[in-house]
């Protein structure tokens, strides 16, 4: 079988997948959730002028000369108004936030003034209309702000709040079940008899989902026998999985018996084997309304695929736009030979240099060391047959998150 190239595979990965449906939830929960449609402000903000300082509330025209004696007649504070009005020669002390009262146009910060029982001396002529925020400054009720398909920030939460909405109908967040395979894994803190490892992929894999915003179900490692793997993939698909992501035994050895038994289980299968390094044996198809990837058991391999391919996936799935990620210009940091028919997606450092980012490949690029992979910046990425290149050239990079 002829390796897929990476663009393609991604293709295939992305060509049925549609935005999940939408669901109610609240605020708290809606961070780097997708809008399933446009918010209109249910309020104006603010819903009356108000002072934007401490101060006091008068009329324009008996600050535009000073100092000037005015007789105090009342306080404003946020959320208690005042109910009178203010006359010529009058004052209203008032705090930040606090409704203008009637008669009122302007404020004078108390700074620039003078209290002695209730007179109070403007001691510095202020404009009109100065330190007051007018009604409707930030929104009016009806004007739309925040548009359907928009991933919600922080920001957006507290302005969603302000427009007065207690829930907002989002995307579903995709449901991802995480499946490790191998006989000679075992969990981080035990103690590995001859021939066993300990099992890190998954814990990798999953953070990768969750950073994305899935929802993750932990299947854990099956053992390496065809029924116990059908075992997990009927869990997967009774828990409503959107994606299924396996890591090891994607290939077709001996002991490589997950398309085995995702085979058993009905799987349609789409491809398996890219022209990518690391993670050639990746695998991709799709078992009733569950897509399955399949990603390689070496650690870099299961890292870069899931970075590749899952995480497009995902946002797809949570109605995002920013679907696939965007590569970035650079310089290499230091000559590289000729490459083969593989798309290469090395681990490099990323360094600011004169002219712009600076990637270097670490000098150990085998799929099974982590220690490099955790020290990379970035994938520097070299297209198949890519030509010898030397210090300085330009290339591309992927950035890696935290």
């Amino acid at each position: 079988m002829l390796l897929m190239p990476v663009a393609e595979a991604l293709q295939r990965v992305l060509a049925d997948a549609r935005a999940l449906p939408a669901e109610m939830v609240a605020l708290n929960d809606a961070l780097g959730r997708v809008l399933t449609e446009d918010l209109n402000a249910l309020r104006t903000q603010p819903p009356a002028a108000v002072s934007a300082m401490d101060g006091y509330a008068v009329s324009a025209a008996d600050v535009a000369q000073a100092p000037v004696k005015l007789k105090l007649i009342g306080e404003v504070a946020a959320g208690h108004p005042f109910e009178g009005e203010v006359k010529a020669g009058q004052a209203a002390r008032i705090f930040t936030g606090g409704v203008m009262p009637a008669g009122a146009d302007t404020v004078v910060i108390q700074e620039l003034t003078a209290r002695e029982g209730d007179t109070v001396t403007i001691q510095k002529a202020t404009a009109k209309h100065r330190n007051v925020r007018d009604r409707g400054i930030d929104f009016t009720q009806g004007q739309t702000l925040l548009r359907k398909g928009r991933r919600l920030s922080d920001r957006d939460l507290m302005l969603a709040a302000a427009m007065n909405y207690p829930t907002l109908n989002v995307h579903r967040r995709p449901k991802v079940a995480v499946l490790g395979t191998g006989d000679e894994l075992v969990a981080p803190g035990s103690t590995p008899a001859p021939g066993e490892i300990v099992y890190s992929n998954g814990f990798a894999l999953i953070a990768m989902a969750r950073s994305e915003g899935a929802e993750v179900s932990d299947l854990g490692v099956a053992a390496d026998r065809v029924e116990d793997i059908a075992a997990a993939v009927r869990r997967a698909r009774d828990w409503g999985a959107d994606i299924l992501l396996t890591s090891g035994g994607a290939s077709v050895g001996a002991h490589d018996l997950v398309q085995r038994a995702l085979a058993a289980e009905g799987l349609a299968l789409s491809f398996w084997r890219v022209a990518l390094r690391p993670g050639r044996p990746m695998m991709h198809g799709r078992l009733d309304g569950m897509q399955v990837l399949g990603v390689p058991g070496n650690p870099v391999s299961s890292y870069v695929c899931a970075f590749l391919f899952l995480v497009p996936l995902i946002r797809k799935l949570s109605g995002r736009e920013d679907v696939e990620r965007v590569a970035e210009p650079a310089r290499l940091g230091r000559d590289l030979p000729a490459n083969d028919e593989r798309a290469d997606y090395m681990r490099a450092t990323l360094i600011l240099g004169p002219d712009g980012p600076i990637a270097t490949p670490l000098p150990a690029q085998d799929s099974s060391l982590m220690a490099p992979l955790a020290k990379a910046d970035c994938l520097l990425i070299r297209a198949p047959k890519a030509p010898a290149a030397a210090a300085g050239s330009p290339c591309v990079i992927l950035k890696l998150g935290l």
